[in-house]
């Protein structure tokens, strides 16, 4: 189906790096992070619990190499990655032979991940070749945001309300990890914990659904514009987007709830402008 595509990540070899600590769908209600989903393609020694190593770059001719159960689910992972990192261009299209040669797979698992991301609005299938990473502008990232702020805000407002403050400062170490993961200046790995932390939190509202559908949002939020490098607006941006982390914690802790609206509107105001 693909084989007339010529799109590959890198030009040295896949620069996918999805070796996750903590992934977004395994923050527990109460803010705990299991460790089932590590994905190690190929496996980075000295990750620490929570940070992740998506942008170290591969050793120049060495095949990445996936290391658990389900296949499909790693390769989903790592396309996700690249997304985010800017590996995987928008407008380019990538055959899925290449790419499954390049992480140690078949062609298989690689045009089913393919599909799973055409299904979330990544990419559109491209007949007889691969698939194509569409293309987005300001607008749509703007709509995102505005839809994350109307679904999130009066459920961080309610929770602030309820959840007891102890439950809040058990989420303290998911919010200390955005922090690193920003400081590594990786968008990748700020954008895996970041989606950890608003998991968790949303989890405590104990809807599912809610979870799933900001969860997906979310995600689509941090696929990076046309025209733009996915870390344009650099380390700090992303590191002054982590610390408003620890502060709505804070906020949440003392139950200020002006102090909660004021900081989950900056936060969706900077996922607008493509951080968090």
């Amino acid at each position: 189906m693909e084989q007339g595509a010529q799109g590959a990540i890198g030009a040295g070899g896949p620069r996918v790096r999805a070796d996750v600590g903590v992934s977004a769908g395994e923050a527990g209600r109460g803010g705990q992070a299991g460790q089932a989903g590590q994905v190690r393609v190929p496996q980075q020694g000295g990750a620490v619990r929570g940070e992740h190593t998506h942008c170290e770059p591969a050793p120049l001719g060495h095949r990445a190499v996936v290391q658990r159960a389900s296949v499909r689910g790693q390769i989903v992972d790592a396309l996700r990655a690249a997304l985010v990192a800017g590996d995987l261009k928008p407008g380019e299209v990538y055959s899925a032979p290449v790419l499954g040669e390049r992480f140690g797979v078949s062609a298989t698992p690689v045009r089913e991940a393919m599909q799973q991301l055409a299904l979330e609005g990544a990419v559109e299938v491209v007949p007889n070749r691969g698939f194509r990473v569409v293309r987005r502008g300001v607008r749509e990232l703007a709509e995102l945001a505005e839809v994350r702020a109307l679904i999130e805000v009066p459920v961080m407002l309610r929770l602030a309300r309820t959840v007891p403050a102890e439950r809040w400062a058990e989420l303290r170490p998911l919010a200390e990890a955005t922090v690193r993961a920003a400081s590594s200046g990786c968008r990748a790995t700020y954008a895996d914990s970041d989606r950890v932390f608003h998991r968790a939190v949303l989890s405590l509202s104990g809807n599912e659904q809610l979870v799933q559908i900001a969860e997906d949002l979310h995600r689509r939020a941090q696929w990076p514009l046309v025209g733009g490098r996915p870390d344009a607006r650099g380390r700090a941006a992303l590191v002054a987007d982590a610390h408003e982390h620890t502060a709505l914690l804070d906020a949440l802790i003392a139950r200020d709830l002006d102090v909660v609206r004021a900081l989950v509107g900056e936060h969706f105001s900077s996922g607008a402008a493509g951080v968090g």
